[in-house]
Parts: C-alpha cells; structure tokens; sequence
C-alpha cells in the first residue's frame, strides 16, 4: 500500500483533494479548479509524496476527465465504488451529508482499507468510441433536419410533395420534374437543391463515420454487432458508455 491516499472529490469545474497517511492522519488537503493551471496545482500538490495513490469516486461518470488526466500523466489511480465511499461518509460524520472535504476524505478512507478497488488504466479506444457514436448521432441529426426541409420545399413545388424515406438521388429526380416559372417556385426550387447537395455531403460523412465505427469496434473483439438489430452506433455506444467491463464484479453487479 502507498505512504499516502489521495482522495479526490471531483465535480465539473472543481475537484477537492484529501491527503491521508497509513493512520487516516490528514497530511494535506486543497480545492482546484479542473482547468490546465488548477489541474498542474492539483498534480504538484500530490506529487510532494513520494509513495502516493490517488483514489477517485466515479472514475466512469464525473470522475472520469481527472481521471483519465492523473493516468495520462503516470499517476496510480483507482476507482472507489460510491457506495463504499457513501458508507465510509456515514460511518465519520453519523450522516449521509455530502460536503466536498468529507467526501474526498472517504474516499481516501475507503481506499486505505479495501483491497482489490479497480485501477484505472487508459481507455483511449472507449473514449474515441464515444466521440465517434457522438458525432454520428450529430450526423444523423443534421441529417433529419435537412430531409424535414427538403420535404417542406418539395411539397409547396410538387404535388403530394415526396416520399418519406428520401435520399438525394431521389430528391433531385423529384427536384428534376419541375420548372417553375414564378420567383417564388425558382427560389423553392434552388434552396430545394442546396439542400440537396446539403444531403449528399452529409450522408458521406454518416458512411465513412459508420465505417470508422465498424473498425473501431471490430477492434475491441466484441461480437455485439453479431446480435440482430444491432448495428455499429448500437454497438459503439454500449462499449463507450459501459467502458471497462471488468469494473463490474459480476454479471449480477453489471445488470444492477
């Protein structure tokens, strides 16, 4: 076991340390901000012991950016449970009341006295999984908003306007069938065809996207994507969101 614990209570812009010894004794504390200079002050801070360990609550949810910044950096990290840390919490203070430097404490706390907490390691792939399956659900987005007003242009030049399921190849042969002769037709018209070369451009951004998804997740070896109905951004979500499945102690523990 590490000389010192650092417990780390972490929350979007601020992230509060507690320094423990192998007594529980507190040997130092502070409040950071998670941006670059709060993050430096915060590494310095723990790094004036030499045998050190950070321990932090949520390394999977709030905790995972101070997280994954502290192993980025070559600092031990492990995963305190918030269950642990909420029982540790109690048992100090005989109330459930969360303040920042208590929490922090028992999650150090905790640490010190529970063996076998998951150390958290890399998960560059995880986490370039979530930024891809983000931006293809960006993409689709877009995607549907475009469609939505190609339909509305469509229906003012065409009668019954066009087909719900609509791709550009078949939104230019519909656009292809009318020659308005009014201003208000042509400028329907034209905005009618930026929007489908609106359309075009994102639906090759949407297949190299599924593409990079399908590599990506092919990668990790998981077969997720052999289940009926589940596709690339299906998959790539499941393994973004879930991370690391050997946090979970058992299969019981994962469906909770």
């Amino acid at each position: 076991m590490a000389q010192v614990i650092i417990g780390v209570d972490p929350h979007k812009r601020s992230a509060t340390i507690e320094i423990i010894n192998a007594r529980e004794k507190t040997v130092g504390q502070g409040r950071f901000g998670t941006d670059r200079d709060g993050y430096q002050a915060m590494l310095s801070a723990g790094r004036k012991h030499k045998d050190r360990l950070w321990t932090i609550e949520g390394c999977n949810g709030i905790g995972r950016r101070v997280a994954q910044r502290l192993v980025a950096d070559g600092e031990p990290v492990v995963d305190v449970p918030a269950k642990l840390s909420a029982r540790a919490r109690v048992f100090a203070t005989g109330q459930g009341r969360k303040t920042d430097p208590v929490d922090a404490r028992s999650v150090a706390v905790v640490a010190l006295r529970t063996e076998g907490l998951r150390q958290v390691v890399t998960d560059d792939t995880t986490v370039a999984l979530r930024l891809l399956v983000d931006r293809r659900d960006q993409l689709g987005r877009a995607r549907t908003e475009v469609v939505s007003r190609l339909h509305h242009l469509l229906l003012e030049l065409v009668p019954g306007g066009a087909k719900k399921d609509l791709s550009a190849q078949q939104a230019r042969a519909v656009l292809g069938s009318v020659r308005p002769r009014d201003v208000v037709g042509k400028t329907r018209r034209r905005l009618a065809s930026e929007l489908i070369g609106e359309l075009v451009v994102i639906d090759k951004k949407i297949k190299i996207a599924k593409q990079e998804l399908t590599d990506l997740v092919d990668g990790t070896g998981s077969r997720l994507m052999d289940l009926t109905g589940t596709g690339p951004s299906g998959a790539a979500r499941l393994l973004g969101d879930i991370g690391d499945i050997a946090r979970f102690a058992s299969r019981a523990h994962f469906a909770s």
